[in-house]
C-alpha cells in the first residue's frame, strides 16, 4: 500500500476540474496515477483513493455488519457517492458537483496527502480547521498515544 506524503494548494476551475498535482502524481506506482475513486469522507471533506487503495478499504467497509444501523450509515455514505475518475490529456479530474457541495468547496482547495488516500478540502476550510486542531495538539497527541508519545526517551 502506498504511502501518500505532502499538502498541495490546487485552483478548481468552473467546470469542477482540479489539476491533480505532479507532486502527488509521482509518489504513485505507474501505472495506478491516472485512475482514481473520489468519494464522501469523514469531516464533510472529498477524498481521493489510487484504485487499488479504495478496493482495500471498500473491502473492510464490506465486512461490516449490514443489520448494525451505524455501518450500514457509514457504507451508504462512504460508498454512496463514490465515482470513479480518470485524469484528462491535461492531468486534471473532474470533481462531481454533490461531492462539491458536500465538502463546501469552492475555487481555492488544497489536497492533503493522508497514509493511502487524498484529502480535498476547501482551502480557507482546511487552514481554520488546522488552526483549531493546532491549538490543542499536544492533548491530542497524549490522548491518542498516550504521555509517552511526546518523551523522546521512552
Amino acid at each position: 500500500m502506498t504511502s501518500l506524503l505532502g499538502e498541495y494548494e490546487v485552483s478548481m476551475d468552473a467546470k469542477g476540474r482540479v489539476l491533480v498535482p505532479s507532486g502527488f502524481r509521482k509518489q504513485l506506482p505507474e501505472g495506478e496515477d491516472t485512475c482514481f475513486i473520489i468519494s464522501r469522507g469523514l469531516n464533510n471533506i472529498v477524498t481521493l483513493y489510487p484504485e487499488k487503495s479504495w478496493e482495500q478499504f471498500a473491502a473492510k467497509l464490506g465486512k461490516l455488519n449490514e443489520f448494525n444501523s451505524q455501518a450500514s450509515t457509514l457504507k451508504r455514505v462512504l460508498l454512496g457517492g463514490a465515482n470513479r475518475v480518470e485524469l484528462d490529456a491535461a492531468g486534471r479530474l473532474l470533481i462531481p458537483k454533490p461531492l462539491q457541495e458536500f465538502a463546501g468547496l469552492k475555487k481555492d482547495l488544497v489536497f492533503l496527502a493522508v497514509d493511502n488516500k487524498v484529502e480535498i478540502w476547501d482551502k480557507d476550510t482546511y487552514y481554520e480547521h488546522i488552526r483549531q486542531q493546532s491549538a490543542n495538539l499536544t492533548e491530542l497527541a497524549n490522548s491518542v498515544f498516550g504521555n509517552s508519545f511526546m518523551d523522546p526517551f521512552q
